[in-house]
């Protein structure tokens, strides 16, 4: 019965299985559910494991690229080599005062980053030359000549500017004193040269200018005669400066001149020459008892208009004194700290005059016993020449302070480099009146000669400029004044790019000069300062030896060469110094440069040798410059046996030229509307790794810096190519590529002239010279023919050199190899100056 209603009862609905039935039919449904569940949660948790692992890294690598991007622009943590006011009046008072602005024909600073500057303007009145307006030292200004005759980098300097009728004669000396770097004064004399065909009336402008800092009053008197500026600053305290009326020479008696005065703010430094050009007015008149009437330009105060105030509000004074007066006459301008109280008369007239003799004598005296050109039998003409060199070099000296603008590969737009100083040579007054790496370092094998402190003070701020990573912006453009005079497309410095470091070579001489004289003064201090030097040159090595090695161990690679393979004859190397020397032809990671092998070969040896001197662990410099010093290895990596020459080694052809590239116009289209034709590289040939067959400067490295053995078998190979008029031979100087080359003399681009592909270059000829010297005075089966190729070479090199000077009034920065005649920038006094060392016969 119970069974049956039981039945009947499930009956009244669908039939249900059985409870066990139906625990057996939905346990796999549930384990598979289950099964889902725990993969989706799985997944799940991979997702956001892998999002905060994404944004993690997302967010750290921001950290980095940030942290990398800061890098270029982080100072190197070790102390400074120069304590920061180490240029200053207090600690270097002698130094203070100079001629560092190299870039004006005439002028004078202090070593602080706001000085008060002062310099002379001038143009020559009643001309049809319009804008004849001299101030910042310019080739376009066709001056016959211009330079330092007398410079001894540290007292006095004695100039000679010779325009089309006229000679400028510049002088200065300063008188210690005080607290602030003493006095200073000025006598500018001005001569009728003989060819003048009418007595020549100049107007010569002297100025003062503050920096964004210090005060300066101008002084008038009932003649509207400025008779004086004074003034104060930070580092100058208080100060005058006087100016003197002119006379016919000393003496009592003036000449009659004309005056006109200007004082306003300036927004810069390098905005000088306009304000001066705007506010020239023809209203004035010169009327000289003998003589007619006649207008002549002068500043009118009127005419300073205020669009120059307009965006920006000016922060620094600028007052002009302007003296119109007819040739021959005599000016000084008389320059007086406020602190030195005791001065026993002032440094004008007889008292100027008998200090500048007394200057004078030293300076001979102490030029002869460095150089001996005397000794040697040089003419007297050589000799000024001689004097010529170092004093430009000298009174090429510059104090800027600023920033670089820099760029590294995490940076999206340039940097500013963090403010500072540099003091330096500069190879060129009128065309690189700033500091070059390379240059530097060629600079400082003359100077230390002369100056051996002044020297270790360069060396100092160029290492002091080195960052995190140990790279030195090779090109400083530090302030408005510098950047006015270079071109937008290298004011930018990228951090992967080197310059070959020749400062090695200046403390290599100090090291030297060190071993030979340890009781002399320079000496004394070298122990601080190569202890001071030493983390920053271990950083700067280590930069090298990381950031341009090259492709196989040992070898080494320029890094920031052209890209552009299509406009390029042989895309550049600006970074090697020897921008458009023929190169691989098709840039790639393959090069090895032999050029930087030899420098990195010299660099190693010289920190050995630093590392020796202080004591510090220099087993690692001394191996690798055991290895790079291994002329096996050197023969390995660079000799190419069938050119018989150290090369290159590249992805290559020879097959190149430039051609006209072709547009299509279509028919009836008129041409103008249409790309200019442009010339573009052809290569005839597909390029191969294999050695790069240019024979020049670059094939000579493993010669010029002494790393092959004297009796290396390549030698003789080295030397015939040195003494071939085909290759490299001139009756000036070795050329800087051989004239069978297919590159020789060709242009690198239809606005590129040839560089470095023919012209004679003095600091690869005195690296020459001094290779030969070398060889020639070292036991081996080439010292003979060393020995006379050196004296025919260094006889080529000061008998042209000299012969150029004489009939151009300048030095210049190339020589035709054909001819001999200079060209290139001018004045060139920067390496080409190194034309002393081999006459003095000092290597």
């Amino acid at each position: 019965m119970m069974g049956r209603r039981r039945k009947r009862v499930s009956g009244d609905g669908p039939a249900l299985p059985s409870p066990r039935n139906e625990d057996k039919a939905l346990a796999p449904a549930r384990k598979e559910k289950k099964k889902k569940t725990d993969i989706g949660k799985v997944f799940i948790n991979i997702s956001i494991g892998l999002c905060i692992f994404s944004l993690t890294w997302f967010f750290y690598a921001l950290y980095m690229r940030a942290s990398l991007a800061k890098r270029v622009v982080t100072l190197h943590p070790s102390p400074r080599v120069l304590n920061a006011n180490s240029s200053s009046a207090a600690v270097s008072p002698e130094r203070f005062w100079g001629s560092y602005r190299p870039q004006v024909y005439f002028g004078m600073k202090t070593r602080s980053p706001q000085s008060v500057v002062t310099g002379l303007m001038w143009m020559r009145q009643f001309t049809d030359l319009d804008g004849n307006l001299r101030h910042t030292c310019e080739q376009g200004d066709h001056l016959p000549g211009y330079g330092w005759v007398m410079h001894d980098g540290l007292s006095f300097g004695v100039q000679e500017i010779h325009d089309r009728d006229f000679t400028l004669i510049t002088e200065f000396v300063k008188r210690m004193g005080g607290d602030h770097g003493g006095d200073w004064t000025w006598r500018i004399t001005a001569k009728q040269q003989p060819t003048a065909v009418t007595t020549p009336v100049i107007s010569l402008m002297f100025y003062a200018a503050t920096d964004d800092q210090g005060l300066l009053q101008a002084h008038v008197d009932e003649k509207l005669r400025l008779s004086s500026i004074t003034g104060t600053s930070d580092e100058l305290g208080n100060f005058k400066i006087t100016f003197g009326k002119p006379t016919a020479g000393e003496g009592p008696g003036a000449k009659y001149a004309r005056y006109n005065y200007l004082q306003t703010r300036i927004l810069g430094l390098d905005k000088l020459t306009d304000i001066v050009k705007s506010s020239l007015s023809h209203r004035f008149i010169f009327s000289p008892s003998k003589g007619d009437k006649r207008s002549y330009f002068g500043l009118d105060s009127s005419k300073i208009s205020n669009q120059q105030n307009q965006q920006n509000t000016p922060k620094s004074d600028f007052v002009v004194h302007q003296v119109t007066v007819q040739t021959p006459f005599q000016i000084e301008v008389l320059f007086e700290s406020g602190s030195s109280w005791d001065r026993p008369n002032q440094l004008v007239g007889s008292v100027l005059t008998e200090e500048l003799e007394k200057h004078k004598a030293a300076f001979d005296d102490k030029f002869e016993g460095t150089f001996g050109l005397q000794a040697q039998g040089f003419s007297s003409a050589q000799i000024q020449f001689a004097k010529a060199a170092l004093s430009n070099m000298l009174g090429g000296m510059g104090y800027f302070f600023g920033q670089s603008v820099v760029q590294s590969v995490y940076n999206e737009h340039p940097v500013l480099y963090p403010e500072g100083p540099l003091f330096t040579a500069v190879p060129s007054r009128s065309f690189f009146p700033r500091g070059f790496l390379w240059d530097e370092g060629f600079h400082q094998l003359l100077l230390s000669k002369w100056d051996a402190q002044l020297t270790q003070e360069v060396i100092a701020h160029w290492l002091d400029l080195i960052n995190v990573e140990g790279w030195i912006p090779r090109e400083q453009i530090l302030d408005d004044e510098a950047r006015s005079k270079v071109p937008s497309e290298f004011i930018v410095q990228h951090n992967e790019n080197a310059n070959p470091p020749t400062l090695f070579l200046a403390l290599g001489e100090l090291l030297e000069k060190f071993d030979k004289q340890p009781e002399s003064p320079s000496s004394q201090s070298m122990l601080p300062f190569l202890r001071r030097l030493y983390p920053r040159l271990q950083v700067w090595f280590e930069w090298f030896n990381t950031t341009q090695v090259g492709p196989v161990a040992n070898s080494y690679r320029w890094r920031g060469r052209d890209k552009d393979t299509n406009l390029f004859l042989n895309p550049k190397t600006l970074t090697s110094g020897l921008d458009d020397y023929p190169r691989a032809s098709h840039p790639s990671t393959d090069e090895r440069h032999v050029d930087l092998y030899c420098w990195m070969t010299l660099a190693s040896g010289i920190m050995a040798n630093v590392a020796r001197i202080l004591g510090e662990p220099h087993q690692i410099y001394d191996a690798t410059h055991r290895t790079l010093s291994d002329n096996d290895l050197l023969d390995k990596l660079h000799w190419a046996e069938n050119l018989h020459a150290y090369s290159d080694y590249g992805n290559h052809t020879q097959a190149v030229s430039l051609q006209q590239e072709k547009v299509f116009v279509p028919p009836g289209q008129p041409r103008h509307q249409f790309p200019v034709a442009r010339l573009v590289r052809s290569v005839r040939r597909a390029p191969k790794l294999q050695y790069v067959n240019a024979l020049g400067y670059i094939s000579l490295f493993p010669f010029l810096l002494q790393i092959l053995t004297p009796d290396s078998p390549k030698m003789e190979h080295i030397l015939q190519a040195i003494h071939d008029p085909q290759r490299l031979w001139t009756p000036f100087g070795l050329r800087s590529l051989s004239q069978a080359d297919n590159l020789y003399m060709k242009r690198n681009t239809e606005h590129d002239a040839p560089y470095w592909r023919g012209p004679i270059w003095i600091n690869i000829n005195y690296l020459a010279v001094r290779a030969l010297h070398h060889y020639g005075s070292t036991e081996g089966p080439y010292k003979e023919k060393a020995a006379g190729l050196y004296q025919e070479l260094r006889t080529n090199l000061i008998n042209n050199v000299f012969k150029q000077y004489l009939g151009t009034g300048y030095i210049w920065e190339q020589y035709n190899d054909v001819t001999g005649r200079g060209q290139g920038s001018h004045p060139f006094t920067g390496w080409s100056s190194l034309t002393l060392l081999i006459m003095a016969e000092k290597y």
